[in-house]
């Protein structure tokens, strides 16, 4: 089963995060870069026509995340948005960012928005 066919699960404070070997092998599903200063995370850049396209790309993500209730953090600049996740409860990377990540991706390649 894809990433982008299974549903966040709600974690439990204190449960482990993923270590670099589970990291490396989700990530080979989705095209992100990871960030493993401090806590870990992925992140992605999307750049959109103009603010107001930017903006309407955030209400969209927002809409996402509330399905998945797992929540990103979202970077705006203009008409560049940059969307991190990483799982609060477990203080790093859990399957939920790269389940949400990969419907991110999926969501932008139905709508025809810019990666």
């Amino acid at each position: 089963m894809g990433l982008e066919s299974k549903r966040c699960t709600p974690c439990e404070k204190g449960s482990p995060p993923l270590d670099e070997d589970g990291e490396n092998n989700l990530l080979k599903q989705v095209p992100w870069e990871i960030d493993r200063n401090g806590t870990h995370k992925i992140r992605k850049q999307f750049t959109l026509g103009d603010f107001k396209e930017a903006m309407g790309f955030v209400n969209r993500v927002a809409e996402l995340a509330e399905q998945e209730k797992h929540h990103p953090d979202i970077h705006i600049s203009y008409r560049n948005v940059t969307i991190e996740l990483s799982t609060h409860a477990v203080g790093g990377l859990s399957e939920n960012d790269f389940i949400l990540a990969s419907k991110l991706d999926n969501m932008v390649k139905e709508t025809g928005e810019p990666a």
